[in-house]
């Protein structure tokens, strides 16, 4: 089960990152872009970290195999990625979409 999770946080965090992509392209705020990056950071590690956390406390071997999917998908997206995919790297953000430092 920690493969599964692990694939479902890849699959839910690609389609999210690519989403709000579309949306930091289409602003031309630079303080709505950095507001919606950060946010962006702490719902992915909320929805593995607290996601997993809270499955990894129900006592069945599944939800708990798919909690810890979930921490260890968030882990390997963000070193796979250097933070970019994650959005915890705000330097890799600093050059796109115009954004200032």
């Amino acid at each position: 089960m920690a493969l599964a999770g692990t694939m479902a946080f890849i699959v839910v965090n690609a389609m999210a990152g690519f989403f709000v992509f579309l949306v930091i392209a289409s602003i031309n705020d630079d303080a709505a872009t950095k507001a919606l990056v950060g946010l962006t950071a702490v719902a992915s590690a909320a929805a593995a970290f607290g996601g997993g956390w809270l499955l990894i406390r129900r006592k069945r071997p599944a939800p708990k195999g798919f909690g810890i999917g979930l921490m260890i998908g968030w882990s390997l997206v963000t070193v796979c990625t250097a933070g970019l995919c994650t959005a915890i790297n705000p330097e890799l953000y600093t050059g796109m979409f115009g954004m200032a430092r």
